[in-house]
Parts: structure tokens; sequence; C-alpha cells
């Protein structure tokens, strides 16, 4: 008989930076803080790697962000790589045009 995975967890942001503070503040050993808060050992130790790597830790949303969610910047730069496209495909054109014109 096959038992269900139970479905993964989220946490909010807010919930994993205090977790990561309580780590780097405490006297007490990760694995403590880790089973008050619920957690894995582990769980810990990565988030605090992510805060150390990129200055922040995933937020507890899963997935790629909806467009409305999309930063005002990431919009701009997909549609400054969509107009390069166009770009070059009209610089393409004109050059095969003009070739028929001779």
């Amino acid at each position: 008989m096959t038992s269900k995975r139970r479905p993964y967890k989220t946490y909010p942001k807010e919930f994993k930076l205090e977790a990561v503070r309580m780590m780097e503040s405490s006297d007490k050993p990760a694995a403590d803080i880790a089973r008050e808060l619920g957690l894995r050992r582990n769980q810990l130790y990565k988030w605090k790697e992510q805060l150390e790597k990129t200055g922040d830790v995933a937020s507890g949303k899963r997935g790629r962000p909806k467009k409305s969610e999309l930063s005002e910047t990431a919009r701009l730069e997909a549609e400054v790589r969509r107009l390069k496209e166009e770009n070059e495909i009209l610089k393409q054109a004109a050059v095969f045009f003009a070739k028929e014109l001779d």
C-alpha cells in the first residue's frame, strides 16, 4: 500500500527571516530552535544560506509570479527584449527587400 505524500508546507517570508534571526542570535542549537518552530534543522540552514547568498529568502509563494505581481522593471525588460527582436526582424526584412529591388 502506498502512502500519500504530505503537501509541501509554505512559510511566509517574515517567518523565515525571524527563524534565521533566532538561530543566529540565540545560544540554543539550531536543532532546538527548529523543533520549537516545527521545522527540520536543515531547513533553517537552507534559509540562512539563501539569505547570505542573495540577501533575501524566497517568499512563501510557489511557482512563477503572476503577471500582475511582476515588478515594473521586469515588465519593461521583457518589453525591451521583445522590441529588440522585432527590430532585428525588420532589419532582416529590409535587407531582403533591398536585394529584390536590385
